[in-house]
């Protein structure tokens, strides 16, 4: 009878602390097998952004839980877990994730210190109106451009005296130039909106139409890209195609401070790169394109004209002319570490400059 007592006095209080298990605690143990809430400490953008980020190459994602009390009336309950993923950026592996360092890379140009401390491998500073070089960083090394590549072509377009209200029409060959376009087959624009897109948005599709439509077409075109190079005195540059998508279009900083002075001469070129936006009806769609110099799109700097660039043979990278302390300073910038790395180091030459007293300068040499 005593054992009886015991064993149903057990059975009796084990019951009764299975009851008396708080709602929350079960709500928390079900809850750590669902996916959680998004963390509210950024703004709700859209759907896409409220989910974790897959993890990128060189990266590793790790989740991390934190606790948060969780409330149920008047009575304080036991603290819910919460999932937060954190990603830990590492420098991408070329090897691992089988991507191409640019060429500056390739030759151990990148990284190299300057008195400016510049982020660009290859630099340049010229006065406009003396040649005489202020500043350089790799100055003798021919490496791609990229998009500054169609200050050439549009060089080469306004000596030809072609028609630029002439209506021309983005076609199949156009579209193969490049896969991403807003300019559709069949997109009908005149030839001097062609070269305004390919100036300021550098848009790809315009820069090939351009040359297509050029008497004999590309391959004239090419030619009397490089034509134009000789006798500007480029001599270690070389064109392959209009748009500079081609890590064969390569030049000096040299050279691309000469081509950037001969580029200042034409108005066209000096309004249509320094055009802040433009917003055209294609396929019965409104479309604006931005110029991709954000200095230009911001008014940081007293710009006459510019031109970006960028493929992974050549980095990131940005000519300039510009009016700085009242000189008029050519500014050359090639394999740029990031997007933004370029536009900085422009505004860390346009602060060094002006801080210079003019009776102080010493040119390092004479552009030739």
């Amino acid at each position: 009878m005593r054992l009886r007592s015991r064993l149903g006095v057990a059975l009796w209080m084990t019951l009764f602390a299975v009851s008396y298990i708080p709602d929350a605690a079960i709500a928390q143990t079900s809850s750590s097998n669902q996916k959680q809430a998004p963390a509210k400490d950024k703004p709700k953008q859209n759907q896409s952004a409220n989910k974790a980020p897959a993890a990128k190459p060189g990266s590793t994602n790790k989740t991390i839980k934190t606790t948060k009390p969780a409330k149920t009336g008047n009575t304080k309950t036991a603290k819910k877990t919460k999932d937060v993923r954190v990603t830990v950026t590492r420098p991408a592996n070329n090897a691992t994730t089988g991507s191409r360092p640019s060429f500056a890379t390739a030759m151990g140009l990148r990284g190299q210190h300057d008195d400016l401390s510049l982020k660009s491998s290859v630099a340049m500073v010229v006065n406009q109106d003396t040649n005489d070089v202020l500043f350089e960083k790799n100055t003798g090394v021919s490496l791609p451009i990229a998009s500054i590549t169609k200050l050439m072509g549009a060089m080469v377009v306004l000596d030809a005296d072609l028609p630029l209200d002439e209506p021309i029409k983005i076609n199949a060959e156009d579209a193969r130039s490049y896969g991403k376009s807003r300019l559709a087959t069949g997109t009908s624009l005149t030839r001097r909106e062609a070269m305004l897109l390919s100036l300021m948005s550098s848009e790809n599709r315009a820069a090939y139409t351009l040359g297509r439509n050029y008497p004999g077409g590309i391959p004239a075109f090419v030619a009397a890209m490089n034509q134009k190079a000789r006798d500007l005195g480029m001599r270690n540059s070389r064109f392959a195609d209009p748009s500079g998508l081609s890590s064969e279009n390569v030049a000096t900083a040299d050279d691309l401070a000469k081509m950037v002075s001969a580029s200042y001469q034409y108005k066209a070129i000096r309004e249509y790169s320094t055009w802040p936006d433009l917003t055209m009806v294609i396929n019965n769609r409104p479309q604006t394109f931005l110029n991709t110099n954000r200095l230009v799109r911001s008014g940081d700097m007293d710009i006459g004209l510019q031109k970006t660039g960028f493929i992974s043979a050549a980095g990131k990278c940005l000519v300039m002319q510009a009016n700085i302390n009242g000189s008029p300073l050519l500014l050359v910038f090639l394999d740029s570490v990031g997007t933004q790395s370029r536009f900085a180091d422009a505004v860390r030459v346009k602060d060094w400059y002006q801080q210079m007293d003019p009776s102080e300068i010493r040119p390092l040499r004479r552009l030739m």
